[in-house]
């Protein structure tokens, strides 16, 4: 009996243990024992299908003047009623779907006209005679970190329209050490983040970096690309917003000439151009530099495209409508953008949050004041991407990311802005969890791996140039 008594008591142990085993091991889901499974009353769970309708056919309360709008749209694009009209109905000619798309197949365009995106196209097609190259801000959170998504986007967009170099990088960075694109290290410099602190004047890259007490700062750089293998970059230049008497010394690859360059005095944001030929390593030393502020180097060619990736690891998106409109205004004029990509709501998305209409809210402000900060500039929205949790031992889809996608693409029809449905291109419900099956995410069934990234950066630039088709069609025609 007393045999008997130790193996039932081992095996409840036993069972008990099974019941405390972690979701994964070794990257494989474990069912756990649970003794009084049929005792519990289940959380009621949301049916992923059902919400999708409901939030899909929920009306829009938004009411917009169309004629006023299109009245102001007329003023400053240029375009009467009639080309206005024109578009309007090859758009959906040519598309034959209204309004939101389920398979991120396409650009949403919410402004009126559909001209959400005619300064980047133009851009595009008189890349060869400007004296720029097409520059696009991509910002965005941990998920576009290290240069995931944005590398193969900047990359298939060099291949197909020119240009060359990472473009802007932060002098310091948290992903710095697995960004494959570019290496990048800088010593003795003290971070000021806008997640931090509100008390200084920020732009896209929410950070400056400052030296710190007694110490020379440097910065060193590798350019090699080892992901997408791209040319080295055709020059190097600083972005800073502050010098009084900096002096920077540099060498360059293998050279054994140290040479140097007064910074010039600013109180505004200022570029400067380092070093004006390929390269692949950088040393950079600054002397006299108590009163500097940067923001980061620059690495990129004079034509063709350039996609610098903002990332801000816990960034939400909220807090840009904290950028300064003066500090905005100084960095366009130094590096004018033709399109910037808000990509923001991991930060966000909860399993205990069902309504964001409060994160809407705040995201219509940002947007607006985005637009005022850079009225020459379009704006594309990408909507949040899938995230999974763990239901009876298997990863699904967080049912508050439809309702965040939901919240987002209404900031961007309240906002007349483009969208895009990056968790319809994933594939909509439960395509984390098949990321992670292929090893194109991580197990946090939250991040991307580069894998995943190439995937929806492809994705990405089919829509876009779906949409270039669009408005190339339409130029013909007006013409």
């Amino acid at each position: 009996m007393g045999r008997l008594i130790a193996l039932l008591g081992l095996t409840l142990l036993f069972c008990a243990g099974m019941y405390f085993l972690p979701e994964t091991i070794g990257g494989y889901r474990v069912k756990r024992v649970d003794l009084l499974s049929d005792f519990k009353v289940e959380e009621p769970r949301f049916d992923l299908d059902s919400l999708r309708l409901k939030l899909e056919e929920e009306p829009d309360t938004f009411q917009i003047d169309s004629a006023l709008a299109r009245d102001s749209l007329q003023r400053e694009a240029g375009l009467d009623s009639a080309a206005l009209a024109l578009r309007d109905s090859l758009y959906q000619t040519l598309y034959a779907v209204r309004g939101a798309d389920s398979l991120g197949l396409h650009i949403e365009d919410y402004s009126i006209g559909h001209i959400g995106l005619r300064h980047f196209f133009a851009a595009l097609r008189e890349r060869d005679t400007m004296d720029r190259p097409v520059r696009i801000a991509f910002l965005g959170d941990s998920f576009i970190e290290g240069d995931i998504l944005v590398a193969d986007f900047r990359a298939a967009l060099q291949r197909l329209f020119g240009g060359n170099g990472v473009g802007f990088v932060p002098v310091n960075s948290v992903a710095a050490r697995f960004r494959p694109t570019v290496k990048q290290e800088g010593e003795g410099w003290e971070t000021i983040s806008m997640l931090d602190t509100a008390r200084h004047l920020f732009t896209f890259s929410g950070q400056i970096f400052r030296p710190q007490a007694e110490s020379t700062p440097r910065v060193l750089i590798d350019a090699n690309d080892t992901y997408t293998k791209m040319p080295q970059p055709s020059s190097l230049k600083l972005l800073y917003e502050r010098n009084h008497r900096a002096r920077v010394r540099y060498v360059a690859d293998q050279s054994t000439d140290t040479l140097s360059l007064d910074l010039p005095p600013t109180e505004v944001i200022a570029e400067r151009v380092i070093h004006a030929r390929p390269f692949q390593r950088m040393t950079l030393q600054f002397d006299g530099a108590d009163s500097l502020e940067v923001l980061g180097t620059v690495m990129e060619s004079e034509r063709g495209v350039v996609v610098d990736n903002y990332s801000l690891r816990g960034n939400s998106g909220m807090v840009l409508d904290r950028m300064d409109s003066v500090r905005c205004r100084e960095l366009a004029k130094v590096r004018p953008y033709d399109l910037i990509i808000l990509q923001y709501g991991l930060n966000v998305v909860s399993d205990t949050i069902m309504r964001y209409d409060w994160y809407g809210h705040r995201m219509r402000q940002v947007v607006r004041h985005v637009k005022a900060c850079f009225p020459e500039t379009d704006v594309l929205l990408i909507g949040v991407s899938d995230r999974s949790r763990m239901v009876n031992g298997q990863f699904e889809t967080m049912p508050a990311v439809l309702s965040l996608l939901y919240t987002q693409r209404q900031v961007a029809r309240q906002t007349g802005i483009a969208f895009w449905n990056l968790f319809g291109a994933m594939g909509g419900v439960n395509s984390m969890a098949r990321y992670v099956e292929r090893n194109w995410a991580s197990k946090d069934y939250t991040h991307l791996g580069f894998r995943g990234g190439k995937e929806i950066a492809t994705a990405l630039l089919d829509a876009l140039l779906l949409e270039k088709e669009f408005y190339d069609e339409v130029d013909k025609r007006l013409e």
